[in-house]
């Protein structure tokens, strides 16, 4: 089993930047296929980015070249690095397998892009 805490949302201006950290608990993160996941106010949450467990990236159009998913095997953690964010961009981001299990989503963490 798998345990997800999502950390290191919060207000930021337009342009600006934040690191996404999710720490997994438990002895299977290193085969799963991860991502990293929002939800917009009003929205359905979207897939922004997943990586495999090897490292393979792939990401949503609307951010990519602005954010970086990796993960650190040993470490049981996954990160995003979001770089140039914009007012769209704010959203509860979740971190889950992929696809997403429905035992896993935690409370997210929110990130607020705003001047």
């Amino acid at each position: 089993q798998v345990q997800l805490v999502e950390s290191g949302g919060g207000l930021v201006h337009p342009g600006g930047s934040l690191r996404l950290t999710c720490a997994a608990a438990g002895n299977l993160f290193t085969i799963y296929r991860m991502a990293w996941y929002r939800q917009a106010p009003g929205k359905q949450r979207e897939l922004v980015a997943d990586i495999t467990t090897t490292g393979t990236t792939t990401y949503a159009d609307s951010v990519k070249g602005r954010f970086t998913i990796s993960r650190d095997n040993a470490k049981k953690t996954m990160y995003l690095q979001m770089n140039s964010l914009k007012p769209e961009d704010t959203a509860v981001y979740y971190c889950n397998t992929a696809p997403g299990s429905a035992f896993l989503w935690g409370k997210g963490t929110l990130v607020t892009v705003s001047s």
